[in-house]
């Protein structure tokens, strides 16, 4: 099967994310810059959420172009990663609205958790489906990011109940850590 209409497909979907997201953010009541002050809760949730959707965007291109073909189960994979982006727009409202409090940082990094796992299998099982020769099995290594975000997300979302400042300093930190696009990937498709 053709990997194209599930690239296809996944943009719009993560454009769709973005939409959400951003109509989710309310314009102030008042003309001056003390109306933005409540905002700015929203406004972060809104720009922390915008740079994790273009990260697995960029990240997604990167996978499906070292991908040779799609199986079902890579279409299902696939699935089960936009499912827990699309629960973004939600937990990222939910958040901001509520100025980072500990419940709705826990499910914002537990999405965000679970974005990541689902991310691993597509990751996997389009290695699988490629078979021992694949070419992103070569270029993905030891993939200490991936293995590695999980670990601070599951931090995050237990540090929420402790002290939700530190938790959105462990999301913020992994989105640092995935800001630049997966060089790997483009290393072995040149090659």
């Amino acid at each position: 099967m053709g990997k194209g209409r599930l690239e296809a497909f996944s943009d719009g979907v993560l454009a769709i994310i973005i939409t959400i997201m951003v109509l989710e953010l309310k314009a102030p009541h008042g003309t001056g810059f003390d109306a933005l002050g409540p905002l700015m809760p929203s406004f972060l949730s809104y720009v922390l959420s915008f740079v994790y959707v273009g990260i697995y965007w960029n990240n997604h291109h990167h996978l499906l172009h070292a991908a040779k073909s799609v199986s079902g189960a890579v279409l299902w994979a696939n699935l089960h990663l936009l499912f827990w982006l699309s629960l973004l727009p939600f937990t990222t409202a939910w958040m901001g609205e509520n100025h980072f409090e500990a419940l709705p940082s826990a499910v914002y990094g537990f999405v965000l958790l679970m974005a990541a796992l689902a991310y691993y299998l597509l990751q996997r099982l389009i290695m699988s489906t490629d078979g021992p020769d694949s070419l992103l099995k070569k270029a993905v290594g030891s993939d200490w990011k991936g293995k590695l975000s999980p670990v601070f997300y599951a931090t995050g979302i237990l540090t929420s109940f402790w002290q939700h400042w530190l938790a959105q300093a462990l999301y913020v930190f992994v989105a640092l850590m995935w800001l630049v696009p997966d060089r790997r990937i483009e290393r072995a498709i040149k090659h």
